[in-house]
């Protein structure tokens, strides 16, 4: 048997081997990206505007995050019941939530509310989340330092 056929075949082995492991390990990266993928897919909620909230039909069937700026005026607390409207670009939502909201949580500010829209139109939170600024700025110092005798 000449020489040139036996030093190949061992090399065709090796190549064959090294393909097969190579096709295994991408089909198992698809797979774990597929489950990732499917597995964040549900939890998932996007940012709306009151306007997009109201002008979607099918707001109704998911879990949406709603940001916008507390109406001044529009804030009403019931024993556990807070009541609220939220603005952004000339629409408004009215919110309700059943719980105490963040201690920052203001007419006038920014917030972001978790929940879901009802067929009457009023939004029924689970989260509520202060909306602020990306600038700290620290508290101002007293011009002296105090006595503390």
């Amino acid at each position: 048997m000449p020489r040139w056929v036996t030093a190949s075949a061992p090399c065709r082995g090796r190549r064959s081997s090294r393909a097969g492991r190579t096709a295994v390990v991408a089909v198992l990266l698809a797979a774990g990206g597929l489950l990732v993928t499917s597995a964040l897919r549900d939890t998932l909620t996007y940012y709306r505007t009151p306007g997009e909230v109201l002008g979607d039909p099918d707001a109704t069937r998911e879990q949406v995050r709603l940001g916008g700026d507390v109406v001044p005026g529009s804030l009403h607390r019931t024993g556990d019941l807070v009541v609220f409207r939220l603005a952004e670009g000339g629409r408004e939502i009215t919110v309700e939530q059943r719980g105490v909201p963040p201690e920052t949580f203001r007419e006038g500010e920014g917030a972001v509310v978790e929940g879901t829209l009802a067929a009457d139109g009023v939004f029924h939170a689970d989260h509520v989340v202060v909306r602020h600024g990306n600038e700290y700025r620290p508290s101002t110092a007293p011009a002296e330092p105090v006595d503390a005798r």
